[in-house]
């Protein structure tokens, strides 16, 4: 019995670590992004400050944009995905697009799965969503990253 528990805990270490190591971390189950496709706060804020190509930014949610950020509005219906998809054809596939919401903490969010599907079903190569893991607010704003 002894051994039969000690092979439990040596192969539940080593699926834990494993999962951690290869990328694929608890937090990230079932989720249609891999963790290279979230884009943190102050990294998006350097692109608008310094980069003279920044990428293509939809707001898909109900807030105030980002600087440069189209405002597209809610993409958890049809309609929302409708208009996600038609500003989105005049963007080259190959070019960074960032995705956000930031009326709810990421995990909850309503709108940034069905836009991240939609735009991975239409061919768009380099999709970033921007980690906002509370709120514009909190994540954006308030560190004084820039709006229009």
């Amino acid at each position: 019995m002894h051994m039969k528990n000690l092979r439990f805990i040596l192969v539940s270490v080593f699926t834990i670590v494993f999962v951690n190591i290869s990328g694929y971390g608890f937090c990230q189950s079932g989720e249609p992004w891999s963790a290279k496709e979230l884009m943190e706060p102050e990294g998006l804020a350097g692109l608008l400050n310094t980069s003279k190509e920044v990428p293509s930014i939809f707001n898909i949610g109900p807030l105030a944009d980002i600087k440069g950020a189209v405002h597209v509005g809610s993409t958890a219906n049809k309609a929302g995905l409708d208009i996600l998809s038609r500003l989105a054809a005049k963007v080259p596939k190959d070019k960074m697009v960032v995705l956000y919401c930031g009326c709810c903490p990421f995990r909850n969010c309503p709108n940034i799965r069905p836009a991240f599907n939609l735009l991975k079903e239409q061919g768009y190569k380099n999709i970033r969503l921007l980690n906002l893991k509370h709120n514009l607010k909190v994540d954006w704003t308030d560190y004084g990253y820039p709006m229009n």
